[in-house]
């Protein structure tokens, strides 16, 4: 195996490599990462005294010794049968003598090893491995899972019969980079050390991936800080990768320290990642997810962070690494923070909202930006939208899940732009037919927790890029329930009386952040727009009057999301009435 390192993180397997895997069983067997992966297993079972440990002459002292004849065991046993091997293999009789347990102890083996989440890295250092992805991949990811899989099948055809049903499990790696050695052009020496740290180039996953991290929730908000995160922080480059992420219009370098690689991982399917000429100028942004110890502390309360460089025109996120901090929303979020920062510094607006293209049959289309909080549903009530839409509509092409921007062209229409390829959604309010549909793409967080999520790919860049004019804008209400007084879907009389609404940004909290009851947000949009108020309102007051000289729809659309018994059926039917308020205005 041409193997740089391995790493073992609680739960997680990181296994660096420069352009293969091993060739053989016996390679497999004999690695130094078998050999500790056996080690543990065996001491897991020792703490609960198993019967899977009968198959030692001693099981309540098993040594060094016992470990290595065991190893020795399996590499013949994947030739030959096991009664034979005793012949072969001094010692090895113990392993014998029952059969059925050592392949039960084969199969707890098997099993210890796939419930570690397996990455591997690919570390391209002159020899072009990012040139040829595929090549790359089936060498080293493809390879492994064949490997394994084939090693354990040897073992328990040798050891008792062969399967019945075989399953095809990812028995390797679940997910792989390649990755290559970062020269970008940082206008301050302070970046520098940034530039020894490997940049991804081509991730290749096994979805469905299912991942449990520490945290299923995120609390407080990203504090501006008067001090530049990267003077305190020492960068140990063999623990870290960077994605380079294309973020809206823009390029953030997102570096993630290996006790977070499920996460950081997790980041190509929200974004895409930066092409190679975007990679020869300086980044709009620099974001470290994971900064060991606790140099963070006393910047501000919530040690979540960003600082404005305005000398080298650079913004500077970071987040520790500790498991209080080990949610998803933490890096997405402060992403499109820092995303909204330069949108409000080039005059545009910015957004916490979900816009769709949606064409209808007979060549009619509208594009619809629906704005609201975290839990609002936003992103619920498209996809019933795209359900129960099917006798009307063509096609609904995403623009923005979460985040976007808003721009005024030389006509003085409003132009939205998206930011993400990606959806982060929650899996309770997901139509349970649409994401088990999906589920060969996604990855899955926490399913057994409050706040489960999964992200999946709903878009491409160049749709997120492009721009599209905005038709219809609606505030996404999800507490109000529904009367004469309160239609579904409500049309606002002037500038005035819509921004004061948005302004207020309320919304009833549905656990994704530690928030309860109903909260209000400036602008539903704790992500920039709060920590730039004074910008942020010169800029939407100029937006919100372009909205009604445009004549643009604008209202809120009550989903009923966080009332009980709704959670479905409320974004269902806010769906119907978005449908119907689209075909009346297409007429």
């Amino acid at each position: 195996m041409s193997m740089i390192s391995s790493k073992i993180n609680d739960k997680q397997i990181i296994i660096k490599l420069k352009n293969r895997v091993c060739d053989t069983s016996e390679e497999l067997l004999c690695s130094d990462l078998f050999a500790t992966i056996l080690t543990m297993a065996v001491k897991e079972l020792s703490k609960r005294k198993s019967i899977l440990l009968d198959i030692f002459e001693n099981k309540d002292d098993i040594k060094e010794e016992d470990i290595k004849i065991l190893i020795d065991t399996f590499h013949y046993i994947c030739k030959m049968p096991v009664n034979l091997v005793s012949q072969v293999v001094k010692g090895s009789e113990q392993f014998s003598r029952e059969p059925e347990l050592l392949n039960d102890f084969v199969q707890y083996l098997y099993n210890y090893w796939r419930n570690f989440t397996r990455f591997i890295v690919c570390q391209s250092e002159g020899d072009g491995l990012e040139t040829r992805p595929y090549r790359t991949f089936h060498s080293t990811i493809e390879k492994l899972n064949h490997l394994v899989r084939k090693t354990y099948r040897d073992l328990q055809i040798n050891i008792t019969h062969h399967p019945k049903v075989f399953r095809q499990v990812t028995a390797g790696a679940e997910l792989a980079a390649i990755s290559t050695s970062a020269a970008v052009p940082f206008s301050g020496k302070i970046y520098e050390k940034l530039n020894q740290v490997q940049m991804i180039r081509q991730v290749c996953i096994y979805p469905p991936l299912v991942l449990d991290p520490p945290m299923n929730k995120r609390t407080g908000k990203f504090e501006r800080i008067d001090q530049n995160p990267l003077e305190l922080v020492d960068i140990h480059a063999e623990e870290w990768l960077c994605y380079p992420a294309k973020v809206g219009p823009l390029v953030i370098n997102i570096y993630f320290q290996d006790r977070f690689f499920e996460l950081g991982f997790s980041l190509c399917n929200l974004f895409e990642i930066a092409d190679d000429d975007e990679l020869e100028k300086q980044p709009d942004a620099v974001f470290l997810f994971g900064v060991p110890g606790r140099v963070l502390d006393d910047l501000t309360k919530l040690p979540t962070v960003f600082y404005e460089d305005n000398e080298n025109e650079m913004l500077v996120a970071a987040i520790p690494n500790r498991d209080e901090f080990g949610y998803f929303g933490y890096l997405k979020k402060m992403a499109l923070t820092l995303h909204n920062i330069r949108m409000m510094k080039k005059g545009k607006m910015p957004f916490h909202g979900a816009m769709a293209r949606i064409i209808l049959k007979g060549n009619k289309e509208a594009n619809v930006l629906v704005m609201g909080d975290t839990g609002a549903g936003k992103s619920e009530t498209l996809e019933a939208f795209r359900v129960l839409g099917e006798e009307y509509i063509q096609d609904i092409i995403v623009i923005a899940d979460d985040m976007g921007s808003l721009s005024i062209n030389e006509n003085g229409e409003v132009i939205g732009y998206g930011t993400e390829i990606g959806a982060y959604v929650r899996l309770d309010d997901l139509n349970p037919g649409y994401a088990f549909g999906q589920i060969d793409r996604a990855i899955i967080m926490n399913p057994s927790q409050k706040n489960a999520r999964t992200i999946l790919p709903v878009t491409t860049y160049d749709k997120i890029a492009k721009g599209h004019k905005v038709d219809f804008l609606l505030y996404c209400n999800n507490f109000d329930q529904i009367d004469e007084e309160h239609p579904i879907i409500e049309e606002f009389s002037n500038a005035a009386e819509a921004i004061n609404v948005f302004r207020s940004g309320a919304v009833m909290s549905k656990g994704t952040t530690t928030s309860t009851g109903l909260v209000q947000t400036y602008f539903a949009n704790v992500f920039g727009p709060s920590q730039y108020r004074q910008i942020h309102e010169i800029i939407a007051k100029k937006y919100f009057e372009a909205f009604f000289q445009q004549g643009i729809f604008v209202g809120q659309m009550r989903t009923r999301l966080s009332i009980a018994g709704w959670e479905r059926k409320g974004p269902e039917e806010a769906a119907r009435g978005l449908l119907e308020m689209i075909l009346s205005k297409s007429n």
